[in-house]
């Protein structure tokens, strides 16, 4: 290969864009996402008042609750769930080993992150993946979108959050939301669309309006894969608590922030199980109930 000595310029060195004109660039955008928010200030607080409220409250009705009454509900969920003994057991001496290493109140502030999260990106999600499986064209816009969300690293989601929302935890939550929400979409619109063509048909042949057809044959059908695109957003809801704890959300990712920072080896190591547990309970109760579901849908449609 040639040295740089040896070539012009122009093909030794990229002509990139003048450092002066990307300043410029720069100033202008970040002035007007800093006056976007300075004026609408208001209005942002006001949208995003009720999440602060559902949040604040979940947090309180699980850290305040006797944590006897906490672990009957959960285990009762999840035994409603899976049907699954193993399951329900191993649920049990999860909760006892984080309540016993003195992280159940984190644990249960992480708990109620989490489920706001996922109520959240199901309600988003859900209506998107249904528009997409209903349009190749709306399917086309959205899916370079979704790529994007996806492949962009975490870290990133955090800047325009904390430029648009400040500090808290709504704008983490927020974060979580956005960085979860992709696979609610891409599942459920995929669940949709693998629907058999002979059902639709003999839904068509009795008559069926395109409303009817969707929620008493597609939706039922899709179930098993919509549940998976909710068991995905659960996980990656947990993955991301520990990078949102940078701009103001609390519990086991907070913990974990604290434990890198000042290297604190077991500290980190008991909020990592905790992380894993919720991680395992959420993971192994969504599954069985996905396969559950897949297996009714064979009887009936089978």
């Amino acid at each position: 290969m040639a040295s740089c000595d040896f070539v012009p310029g122009i093909l030794c060195k990229f002509p990139a864009i003048s450092d002066q004109y990307i300043r410029d660039a720069r100033k202008i955008i970040d002035d007007g996402f800093k006056g976007l928010v300075r004026e609408y200030g208001h209005v942002i607080d006001a949208v995003t008042a009720p999440l602060q409220w559902f949040l604040n409250y979940l947090e309180r009705l699980f850290t305040n609750s006797p944590w006897i009454v906490v672990l009957m509900i959960m285990l009762a969920i999840v035994y409603l769930g899976s049907r699954s003994l193993r399951i329900t057991i191993g649920t049990a001496i999860g909760m006892l080993l984080i309540g016993m290493s003195g992280l159940w109140g984190d644990t249960m502030v992480t708990l109620a992150i989490v489920t706001v999260a996922t109520l959240i990106a199901i309600v988003i999600g859900l209506p998107i993946g249904i528009l997409m499986a209903r349009s190749d064209r709306i399917q086309g816009v959205i899916n370079p979108i979704l790529d994007v969300m996806q492949t962009m690293p975490s870290f990133v989601y955090l800047i325009p959050v904390v430029v648009i929302f400040g500090i808290g935890k709504v704008p983490g939550l927020i974060a979580v939301v956005i960085y979860a929400v992709p696979p609610m979409i891409r599942l459920t619109n995929l669940g949709i669309r693998l629907v058999d063509k002979e059902v639709l048909e003999a839904a068509d042949a009795f008559g069926s309006s395109p409303g009817q057809k969707l929620w008493n044959v597609q939706m039922p059908l899709a179930l098993p894969t919509i549940m998976a695109g909710i068991n995905q957003t659960i996980m990656m809801s947990l993955a991301m608590v520990v990078v949102a704890s940078m701009v103001g959300v609390g519990g086991l990712g907070r913990n974990t922030l604290q434990a890198i920072n000042n290297q604190f080896f077991t500290f980190g190591f008991l909020n990592g199980f905790a992380l894993v547990a919720i991680a395992i309970i959420f993971d192994r109760t969504s599954q069985a109930f996905g396969k559950r579901l897949q297996k009714h849908s064979e009887v009936v449609h089978g």
